[in-house]
């Protein structure tokens, strides 16, 4: 697949991912900085026109490059998902219908950077994760392990079936996202822009909890709150680390 924007490409090379990088002759910086660090790891590079570059980004913001990549991480399972890390209980992303690359890159990004244990998503119904999520991504989509499943209610179930609690995001819950314990198995389970879950869906999960709103809008953009409620799983998970009298 195509990938396109510089952090992008500079992520899939650390991953050692990249076939090739079409790169158009253009006097920056940190293009010449990404063709040096292509060359030392022998990364074909071919001088392109800007027209190539734009087919293959599809009309996104290229920068000035894109490259030819596997399609991502080692393939894993929902039971490598599950499994997790030692000592770390799995805190997994479900996406039910997530369409927009640019929220499907935003989402890859902020389960990265909250160290969880991976995404899941339907395959039909879902966003390419090459193109402008890979870019909106930033480099994520090469480390986060992405399962994709053909009935997410079903899967719900089985993961359920694994001892992993399954918590909904819906505005009209009458229960809090912080009124929940996500130190335990958790996965948090987020609908589709605009429509949010489906039925079935919602009604598979174990809790359905809300973000409060202040405001004038009634609810937050999907990678947002995939953003508040894995940032507050991780604040409870070091809480619990650190105990009652500071680190262990």
């Amino acid at each position: 697949m195509w990938i396109y924007g510089i952090n992008a490409v500079r992520s899939a090379l650390h991953a050692g991912r990249v076939r090739e990088i079409l790169l158009i002759d253009r006097d920056s910086g940190r293009l010449t900085e990404l063709a040096t660090q292509a060359r030392s790891l022998d990364v074909p590079i071919r001088s392109v026109a800007a027209h190539a570059l734009e087919r293959h980004a599809r009309g996104g913001v290229h920068q000035g490059v894109v490259a030819r990549v596997d399609d991502g991480p080692a393939p894993v399972t929902l039971g490598d998902l599950v499994r997790g890390q030692p000592g770390n209980p799995p805190l997994i992303v479900v996406l039910d219908g997530v369409e927009d690359p640019q929220n499907l890159g935003a989402i890859l990004r902020t389960v990265d950077a909250a160290g969880a244990s991976g995404l899941v998503r339907q395959t039909r119904r879902s966003a390419r994760l090459d193109g402008a999520a890979a870019k909106a991504a930033a480099g994520a989509a090469a480390h986060v392990p992405v399962v994709e499943v053909v009935n997410i209610a079903r899967t719900l179930e089985v993961l359920k079936d694994a001892g992993v609690w399954t918590v909904g995001l819906a505005g009209d819950a009458p229960k809090l996202y912080t009124d929940l314990d996500l130190t335990v198995p958790t996965a948090l389970v987020l609908g589709a822009e605009g429509t949010g879950l489906r039925r079935l869906v919602r009604e598979r999960c174990d809790w359905v909890v809300a973000i409060p709103m202040a405001g004038h809008v009634g609810s937050l953009n999907v990678s947002v709150a995939a953003g508040v409620a894995l940032f507050e799983a991780v604040r409870q998970r070091r809480l619990l680390q650190a105990g009652p009298f500071g680190p262990r």
